[in-house]
């Protein structure tokens, strides 16, 4: 860390006032290119005192100065730099943005779709929508949000269309669409599409930042919550746990009254966080609060009494039930698990098939009962193999 960075960023104000001020009136995108590449090393707290102390020393005369930072981008510095050029913003400003928008680099273009939520210039609409599935995350997110405030209804109806796509890649950049443009509307059939989707986890990591899990029906927030859990530590990041809320959504399944479905996440989630603490290599990289965090889960599991969610999470295992497969890693019983050898669904007689295996008590009659209900080769062939 350069000198600068360390007196721009520290607590004394003989030190970083005249950095801060030095920063913005030179242009100083070299030492401002260092801070953003320390943004996983900064706490909040620092980030967001130095972004103050750079809005401070923004002034009419040099906030023009500020377009030079914009190739690169963090969201720690975001909302300082945009709400800065949108209070002093003219039209020379505004068509400048415009420009950057249709010509600069996703970087630029991520800070302009912001500018835009400010200055909700109706000129911005075609580049926003153009920009609105972008590979950058930051600026796809930004589009969708700042349309959203604009108020275009053109896009969010585009966007419930990709749901019905056969293209699942397709179907997930609809869904974020929708959870950056906020429309709650639209979380009943993201649900649905996620209960058919083989990007459950994916979708259902998206879904609490558009609505609680609070406010779902109680099954959908079970079946939100234990593919959250699915997908934690390998699909979703660790340090969503609090954006996830949950530790305060399991301690309410653990303090209410149990339902076969509510069995089956808490011992789910019971397994996961077995294993998320027993191998360093989830917990390695993750921040202090993190660790403490998932440690904290991990106890609050602990004090769980497991034996009667087994016997309730065994009537799980139903051919239709959403919960099926989650029901199925979980069960000891081979008898209920042959039950479903005669499923309408390929996906669960597979699914059997494997526990099946695992239990090194699969057999010839297993797999001619299966192959019974099977039309695909492909799976067919899979069956065959086993």
């Amino acid at each position: 860390m350069s000198e600068n960075l360390k007196k721009l960023t520290g607590k004394n104000p003989k030190d970083f006032e005249p950095v801060a001020c030095s920063l913005i009136n030179n242009s100083d995108t070299e030492l401002f290119s260092e801070l953003v590449e320390k943004d996983d090393f900064l706490f909040d707290f620092v980030k967001n005192n130095v972004a103050n102390r750079l809005e401070k020393a923004c002034n009419k005369s040099n906030y023009l100065n500020l377009l030079n930072f914009l190739k690169f981008y963090s969201t720690s510095y975001e909302d300082f730099i945009v709400s800065t050029l949108a209070r002093f913003a003219d039209e020379d400003l505004t068509d400048r943005m415009l420009e950057i928008f249709e010509g600069g680099t996703d970087e630029e273009k991520t800070y302009c779709a912001k500018f835009f939520s400010y200055i909700q210039d109706p000129l911005a609409l075609d580049l926003l929508r153009k920009n609105a599935y972008s590979q950058s995350p930051a600026l796809a997110s930004n589009c969708a949000s700042t349309l959203a405030l604009l108020g275009d209804e053109e896009s969010y109806i585009e966007a419930l269309k990709k749901l019905d796509s056969d293209d699942e890649f397709t179907c997930l950049d609809g869904v974020k669409f929708l959870v950056s443009y906020g429309k709650k509307d639209s979380v009943a059939k993201i649900i649905e599409l996620m209960k058919k989707s083989s990007f459950a986890e994916n979708i259902a990591g998206e879904i609490p930042y558009l609505c609680p899990l609070s406010e779902l029906s109680q099954q959908d927030c079970l079946f939100v919550l234990n593919s959250i859990i699915n997908g934690l530590g390998e699909i979703l990041g660790l340090c969503q746990v609090f954006d996830f809320e949950l530790y305060e959504n399991l301690e309410k399944l653990i303090n209410g009254s149990k339902t076969s479905e509510s069995a089956v996440v808490l011992l789910n989630a019971k397994d996961k966080f077995d294993t998320l603490t027993e191998n360093d290599e989830y917990l390695f990289d993750e921040s202090k609060d993190t660790k403490q965090e998932v440690l904290e889960i991990k106890n609050l599991l602990d004090s769980v009494d497991l034996v009667p969610l087994y016997t309730l999470a065994d009537d799980e295992l139903k051919s239709d039930g959403l919960f099926v497969f989650t029901a199925l890693e979980l069960t000891e019983d081979t008898q209920k698990v042959r039950s479903l050898l005669t499923s309408s669904r390929p996906a669960v007689i597979v699914k059997s098939l494997e526990i099946l295996r695992q239990f090194d008590e699969l057999n010839a009659s297993d797999k001619e009962t299966a192959l019974k209900f099977i039309a695909d080769k492909n799976i067919i062939n899979i069956i065959s193999a086993m």
